[in-house]
C-alpha cells in the first residue's frame, strides 16, 4: 500500500494493491453481515458488544433503555459509513481518492473493523505483530496491524491537510 497523503486538490490519496483491496472488501462484507444480523441481544456476541457498547454499565435497565433508543440509528450510521467506504474502494486495487466526508467514513469504518477483528483475536496491549505469517491466526493478526497502518496513514494525512502540509 502507498499510504494516504494530502493532495493539492484537498483530497486524501492512497494506492491499494489488488490483494489489499480484496481483503478490505471481504472485511467490509463481514462487517455488513454483523450490522444487518437480526440480533435480539447484543451482549451475546462480544464483537457486537464492542461495536455497540452499553451506554450505562452500572445500571442494566438504563442500559437497555438507552440501547433501545440508540441502536437503530447507530447501525444505520455504521451502514452509511460502510457504503461510503465501499463506493470509494477500487475493487481491483488502485488509487483511492477521499473527500472529507469519505475520509471520516474510512476512519470510523476502519475503527469498527479493527474493533471487530481485535475482539475476535482477543488482542491486548501486549499482543505483538507476528514476525512470520505462518498460520491463519498470524494472517489475521497481520491484517489487524495492516488496518492499523491504513488508519494511521489516514490520520497523518488528515493532520497534514489541516496544517497545510502536503
Amino acid at each position: 500500500m502507498k499510504p494516504f497523503a494530502a493532495a493539492r486538490s484537498g483530497e486524501l490519496v492512497a494506492r491499494l494493491e489488488p490483494a489489499e483491496a480484496g481483503i478490505l472488501g471481504l472485511l467490509l462484507d463481514q462487517l455488513e453481515q454483523l450490522l444487518t444480523a437480526d440480533t435480539t441481544d447484543v451482549g451475546d456476541d462480544p464483537v457486537l458488544g464492542r461495536l455497540f457498547p452499553d451506554g450505562h454499565r452500572s445500571d442494566p435497565e438504563l442500559a437497555a433503555d438507552y440501547r433501545e433508543l440508540t441502536e437503530s440509528s447507530l447501525r444505520d450510521a455504521k451502514a452509511d459509513d460502510l457504503a461510503l467506504v465501499r463506493a470509494s474502494l477500487p475493487a481491483e486495487g488502485g488509487e483511492v481518492r477521499l473527500d472529507a466526508d469519505q475520509a471520516a467514513a474510512w476512519l470510523r469504518t476502519s475503527n469498527d473493523l479493527r474493533l471487530a477483528l481485535g475482539t475476535r483475536l482477543d488482542i491486548t496491549e501486549d499482543t505483538e505483530p507476528p514476525e512470520e505469517v505462518a498460520g491463519e491466526e498470524d494472517q489475521q493478526l497481520a491484517v489487524y496491524y495492516w488496518l492499523t497502518a491504513v488508519q494511521g496513514s489516514l490520520v497523518d494525512a488528515l493532520v497534514a491537510a489541516r496544517s497545510g502540509r502536503r
